[in-house]
């Protein structure tokens, strides 16, 4: 259970930092801030992927058998 909410947990922070980055950008903010805050998503997202494979490596979660 702990391991889903972390991962939901990440999730969020990827969508939060990639609004923040959109509204950076119609406001036609400092293109720093808009790079940090994709960059951010970019390392949240390849944490996100690193822990889901480790995690079914590990046997901790399962993947479904059938695609549907």
């Amino acid at each position: 259970m702990l391991v889903k909410v972390l991962i939901l947990g990440l999730v969020l922070y990827v969508l939060v930092n990639l609004f923040r980055a959109l509204f950076v950008m119609l406001r036609h903010g400092e293109q720093g801030q808009m790079s940090r805050f994709l960059g951010r998503r970019l390392l949240a997202s390849f944490l996100v992927l690193l822990l889901v494979v480790v995690l079914i490596a590990l046997g901790v979660i399962e993947p479904h058998s059938t695609p549907y």
